[in-house]
């Protein structure tokens, strides 16, 4: 079946999410659920570390979009496992964006600010040289280039500090930490833009529906994707310290016992940039579009935890 012909027949179109179990996937199984028929797969349906089960996904279901929300994300792991985080963030996605060319599609892939080595002092743009610090940033570099090379219809989404109400990430470590420690010690001298997942999700499902819908979608390529303003890590816990005690929940640390320290202090096993801010100029522009201030989302995540009561889950 020709896939013209099946959409002149009125229908929908499939979208295919990998890695739908994480953070991003599962905020993309809402975004994109007005878009098409989702088709949603974990680990368990599509492992990237082989390549015959990415192959034989992508052929059964025939999307004409595909979303790669899996990867490797174990920054310091990374640096004692290469080769899986290799096969996992670079070979897979290519593959998936071989398959993608060869049905007409689109292939939408997500990137890092850790393709960078944060030595610029202001935000980087898509433009800018990518010199990653680690074998994790390595690979998501590989990644990107794995995607472009195989597939010309291509959106690549380079993230920073992604946070969400599902899996684990700082927002979440920060929110529980805080109701037993009574002092917290984080690093303040790396500087970027705490990027909500719902946030990408939804920047996904505009690109992919001008694509599928629009006359003109937007150019193809990498792109950044932020929230506006920025922050520190230290910043960041402070604040979040601060709106849950401001939300009466019952904390064992204070705001000022939120105490900032260096990277060389905190001593992580991967080297990350100090400077982590993406210039979002590019996708707002393109999409036509203005980004929320980082706290927007981080608040709305911390109200959604407290209402639900999982700040010990």
């Amino acid at each position: 079946m020709r896939e013209g012909d099946a959409r002149a027949r009125g229908e929908l179109d499939t979208i295919l999410i990998v890695g739908a179990h994480g953070q991003v996937g599962l905020e993309l199984r809402r975004s994109l659920s007005l878009l098409g028929r989702v088709v949603a797969v974990g680990r368990e349906a599509c492992d990237l570390t082989s390549a015959e089960q990415i192959i034989a996904l992508m052929r059964s279901v025939r999307p004409r979009v595909v979303v790669n929300a899996g990867g490797y994300t174990a920054v310091d792991a990374a640096e004692t496992d290469a080769e899986l985080a290799h096969v996992v963030n670079a070979v897979a996605p290519g593959v998936l964006a071989a398959e993608m060319k060869s049905l007409g599609g689109l292939m939408v892939h997500y990137s890092t600010d850790y393709v960078f080595d944060g030595a610029k002092s202001t935000p980087y743009t898509e433009d800018d040289t990518a010199l990653p610090l680690s074998v994790y940033g390595r690979s998501k570099l590989d990644g990107e280039s794995s995607v472009s090379g195989a597939c010309a219809a291509h959106y690549i989404f380079r993230a920073s500090w992604v946070f969400g109400l599902q899996g684990g990430n700082f927002l979440k470590s920060v929110a529980r930490a805080a109701r037993t420690r009574t002092s917290l010690s984080v690093v303040a001298d790396q500087i970027g833009a705490p990027t909500p997942a719902a946030l990408l999700a939804d920047v996904t499902a505009l690109a992919a529906h001008g694509y599928l819908h629009a006359a003109a979608p937007m150019p193809y390529g990498v792109y950044h994707v932020a929230a506006q303003g920025e922050t520190s890590w230290h910043g960041y816990a402070r604040h979040i310290v601060e709106t849950l005690g401001s939300a009466g929940v019952q904390l064992a640390v204070a705001p000022d016992d939120v105490h900032p320290i260096t990277a060389a202090q905190y001593g992580s096993v991967a080297a990350r940039p100090l400077n982590s801010r993406l210039d979002t100029s590019k996708l707002r522009s393109a999409l036509h579009i203005e980004l929320p201030d980082w706290r927007e989302g981080v608040n709305r995540v911390l109200a959604q935890l407290v209402e639900g009561q999982r700040l010990l889950g």
